[in-house]
């Protein structure tokens, strides 16, 4: 990856030159990279983009890295909004854009929101936005405070930070390079998805739906959070690896 990061050639051409000597520029520049991964940074920031549902986003330290397990949420929102002519969906905590671009593309007549409170990252999402074509309005600040004006909505989405301050894979692998504040509440893992649970009330329209990603040991929790608020048909469906990475619900009041 990292040869054909610097080189701009497909694998095939690696293949077929595999004799041929690289130019000094080439052999000092990977040789960079490679000392960067074997420090530990994730090769998604190495080549500054990472594949999610068919598109290729650009990434940076300033946001999360886009998982495979955040496909789900995306392929549940996609399956709830077709039983609309158009909807209008929220995704809160943008990050890259992996989310709100995803579900703007497969959903061309659905109205797509996205807000962040990092200015860093929604200009990288709005970027990404613009070359995949994807129609999302961007706006700056916390969860629903960057709301003022906006209607109502049949959709909200997030996959907030989730992992306890105390938890030790924080210390680990990729997460140690990833920006703490999309991977973190700063407390029990729990705050900022009680957050989300508590505001959706207000911004969703009689029978929305509210879905969230989260920890692989928090699914009993935040369908009590659910319920608890209020929400109806609350359930958690598994990722590819059988964990209950989604939970979500509708509220009818």
């Amino acid at each position: 990856m990292i040869l054909q990061h610097v080189l701009r050639v497909a694998r095939t051409w690696l293949i077929s030159h595999d004799t041929e000597p690289l130019p000094p520029e080439a052999v000092a520049q990977c040789q960079g990279l490679i000392d960067q991964r074997v420090a530990g940074q994730p090769m998604a920031y190495l080549m500054g983009t990472r594949e999610f549902m068919g598109h290729e986003f650009t990434v940076s330290p300033a946001v999360l890295i886009p998982r495979p397990d955040t496909e789900l949420l995306v392929e549940t929102a996609i399956q709830y909004l077709q039983g609309f002519g158009s909807a209008r969906v929220l995704d809160l905590g943008v990050g890259s854009g992996a989310i709100a671009v995803s579900v703007a593309l497969a959903c061309p007549q659905a109205t797509v929101v996205a807000t962040d409170l990092s200015p860093v990252a929604l200009q990288l999402a709005q970027d990404n936005a613009q070359r995949l074509s994807a129609a999302v309005e961007f706006l700056c600040g916390s969860w629903y405070d960057a709301l003022s004006g906006q209607a109502p909505f049949d959709l909200i989405l997030s996959n907030p930070p989730y992992i306890a301050t105390n938890d030790p894979h924080l210390a680990q692998g990729d997460l140690r390079f990833e920006p703490a504040m999309a991977l973190t509440d700063g407390a029990d893992g729990l705050q900022s998805l009680r957050q989300i649970v508590a505001g959706a009330g207000r911004w969703l329209r009689p029978g929305g739906a509210l879905w969230m990603e989260h920890g692989w040991d928090q699914a009993g929790a935040v369908r009590g959070l659910l319920q608890r608020a209020g929400f109806d048909k609350v359930t958690s469906k598994p990722d590819l690896a059988g964990i209950e990475r989604i939970s979500g619900g509708i509220i009818y009041n």
